[in-house]
């Protein structure tokens, strides 16, 4: 007869994972719940970011109004008195230079250097002070300038505006890279930084 003998099933083969394995997947998993975790704060403050600009845009748009009305108001009240209205004298002026580099003597040359302008149809905003009228008599045969109205300056901002981050010309295309420079002194958006140089 047959040999009636049970045989034991062998047992589950068995693969011992190293310890430093087992300490790369351990970090891994904890840096991955890290970022998971930073990544759902950033998505948070962006939306609350997001409101803080909405809201300052609006009272932007509110207060550019109110300018407008009380200008609008100022030309009729002097109409009806028989008076000439007379705007208040250019804080900001847009500076663009209109001619090239043969010719031009020394003095200029140098000016034309401070304000940045170093090839033709370079522009600048500058604010206006005594020392900057007079530079620009000296540079007037090689420069176009004005006072910027707002949607000159919100065209130029938007669609040529740069801005020098870690000696790198970045374009401002975005409001994190306002944000990431300007920060600190409290201009989140590029409505923000619109708003600083036309006021």
């Amino acid at each position: 007869m047959a040999d009636k003998t049970k045989t034991q099933p062998a047992a589950p083969f068995t693969i011992e994972v190293p310890e430093t394995l087992l300490k790369k997947r351990k970090l891994s998993e904890a840096s991955k719940e890290a970022q998971a975790k930073r990544r759902e704060e950033r998505e948070k403050k962006r939306q609350s970011g997001k409101e803080v600009v909405f809201k300052r845009a609006e009272k932007y748009v509110q207060e550019y109004g109110q300018k407008e009305k009380a200008i609008v108001e100022a030309k009729r009240a002097a109409r009806r008195a028989g008076d000439l209205y007379v705007p208040g004298q250019a804080r900001l002026y847009f500076i663009i230079r209109i001619k090239g580099v043969n010719h031009i003597p020394p003095k200029p040359r140098k000016i034309l250097q401070l304000f940045r302008l170093l090839q033709i149809n370079n522009g600048v905003f500058m604010r206006v002070t005594k020392a900057t009228a007079m530079m620009l008599k000296y540079i007037e045969p090689y420069i176009a300038y004005g006072e910027p109205n707002l949607k000159t300056v919100r065209e130029l901002i938007y669609k040529r505006g740069f801005g020098k981050i870690d000696k790198q010309r970045i374009p401002l295309s975005d409001n994190h890279v306002v944000e990431s420079k300007l920060g600190k002194l409290d201009i989140l958006s590029i409505e923000d930084l619109i708003h600083e140089i036309y006021t």
